[in-house]
Parts: structure tokens; C-alpha cells; sequence
């Protein structure tokens, strides 16, 4: 990098995020580092989201607009296209982040000259940003690969160096989730990925999320397409990874069996499936 100093480009993708825009943007301007710009591109939302925007009057915020609704990828690549900075972190326009959260990545991008990637642990929200949980990432470990330890070892905050980010074909524009994992496989593809044990970026659970509730098989579909992408770069068989896929469908069986709505809709069919049993015996 060119100092130790460098521009940060925080990248928002928005589409009808309207409501939380002003939480994002306030855990960006309470960011102790003020070497920043804010790339913000709007998926022609159909809510207030522009307003509100637009309403910022920062000579550091650039706000962009989509011809027609495009999607996550082609919106979050247009970010990237757009920003300026030396180092780039994504920021949903959903989500916050910790006040030392830059400051932080900075000094963690300079000390590992050689990761293309810096990424942190979350702290998982409710709608109303009340602290559920922590989810902890880990290190990859040394000589194996994101690929084959994908589940729960990255994501936000996920900060990136664009000088290895222009030796990758860059972020895939037809992808409309797993967008994130596209780019944390082509960022290993040449260079180093760095886990930092801190707590950084605040994740909103909410009905809308593109990658939660009735969304999650959606999201992994396309994580499953990331995958697939990777091996043809990689030239490795699919094969290799399909234990990965298996374990990872799993979860997410996992993941509904003890889900509320589950369990919800099992409690309301009960009495359902009792009439059809007893009606059965006069059948």
C-alpha cells in the first residue's frame, strides 16, 4: 500500500434497506479512522431509501443508481468500480459496525502485507439491534482452503485489498446471493486470508434478509454455484467438494427443524394429521 494511511472505501449495496440506512450510516460516521469514503448504489428501491440517502449532505458519500434492478452481484461490483480506496470492506445496509472497526482493519492490512483478505468476528442482532449472540470465525488453516472449511469460518467484517482484488476477475455480476463467498474464493485465489479475533460488525436478523429464514436455500444454492465456479478456476473436481455440500445441507435441515416457524407449523398441522389418522379408520 501507499501508506500507512490509506483511503477506505466503505461499500453499501442497497435495495429497500430504508429503514436501517440511518443506523449504517451512523456506525460509519462514529468511525474513530476518518480516512473514508461511503460508495453507496441503489437497486432502483422501490421504498424511501434514496430520501434518505440523499439527505446526507458528505462530501465523503457518493450515491449511485442502478438503471433497472440488477441484483446483489452487479450492484455490490458496480461498489467496487465506483470506490477509490486502497482497502474496501462491504457494509449491508442492514448492519453496523463497531466505532474502532476501520481503524482497526487498517492497521491489521498493513501488518499482513500479504492478505488480500482481513475478516472478524459478528455480532448476531435482533430487528431492533439488541445483541443475540456471537458468532466467532476462524483462522483457515495453514496449507488447506476456504473451499473445502467454508461453513462458518468467513464473513463480516470482511475488509480487501484492491491491489488483489484487480488480479481476480472480480466479483461474479450475475450472482444474486452467496455474492460475499464469490469473493472471499477469488481473494484466496492470490493472496493470504486473515482472521482477527475482535467483534466488529453488528448483523441485523430480520424477515427481509436475502440470506435468512425462507431465504437461506436460496442462498445457499448459489453458495453451492461459488463452489462450483471455484473448482473450474481451480481446476479441481466438483467431486472433491461434494462432502462439503453434503455436510452443509445438513445444517441447514438443522437449521430449520429448530427454527420457530418449524416448529410453529408442526403445533398447527397436530391436530390436522389426528383427524386425517382417526378419519382413516372409517375410510
Amino acid at each position: 500500500m501507499s501508506s500507512n494511511n490509506p483511503l477506505f472505501s466503505v461499500l453499501i449495496a442497497n435495495y429497500n434497506n430504508g429503514k436501517y440506512i440511518k443506523d449504517a450510516l451512523g456506525s460509519i460516521l462514529s468511525q474513530s479512522y476518518k480516512k473514508f469514503e461511503i460508495i453507496f448504489v441503489d437497486d432502483c428501491s422501490t421504498d424511501n431509501s434514496l430520501d434518505i440517502i440523499k439527505s446526507y449532505k458528505l462530501e465523503n458519500l457518493f450515491v449511485y443508481k442502478n438503471q433497472k434492478n440488477e441484483g446483489c452481484g452487479f450492484s455490490k461490483r458496480k461498489c467496487i468500480e465506483l470506490s477509490n480506496g486502497e482497502i474496501l470492506g462491504f457494509l449491508d445496509p442492514d448492519d453496523t459496525l463497531d466505532p474502532g472497526a476501520i481503524e482497526i482493519m487498517v492497521k491489521e492490512h498493513n501488518r499482513h502485507i500479504d492478505g488480500s483478505l482481513v475478516y472478524s468476528d459478528i455480532i448476531t442482532c435482533d430487528e431492533n439491534l439488541i445483541e443475540k449472540g456471537v458468532q466467532l470465525q476462524k483462522q483457515i488453516p495453514e496449507n488447506s482452503s476456504y473451499l473445502f472449511f467454508q461453513s462458518g469460518t468467513i464473513s463480516q467484517f470482511a475488509t480487501f485489498k484492491r491491489s488483489f482484488y484487480e488480479k481476480t476477475i472480480g466479483i461474479d455480476a450475475k450472482f444474486r446471493r452467496a455474492v460475499d463467498q464469490d469473493l472471499y474464493l477469488k481473494l484466496e485465489e492470490v493472496g493470504n486470508l486473515k482472521h482477527i479475533n475482535k467483534k466488529l460488525y453488528y448483523y441485523r436478523h430480520h424477515k427481509k434478509s436475502i440470506s435468512l429464514n425462507e431465504n437461506i436455500d436460496k442462498a445457499y444454492s448459489w453458495n453451492i454455484l461459488a463452489r462450483i465456479d471455484a473448482c473450474k478456476r481451480r481446476k479441481i473436481s466438483i467431486e472433491d467438494v461434494l462432502p462439503i455440500f453434503i455436510k452443509d445441507s445438513k445444517s441447514i435441515i438443522h437449521f430449520y427443524e429448530n427454527s420457530n416457524d418449524y416448529k410453529l407449523g408442526k403445533l398447527l398441522l397436530k391436530p390436522i394429521r389426528l383427524i386425517k389418522k382417526m378419519l382413516g379408520y372409517y375410510i
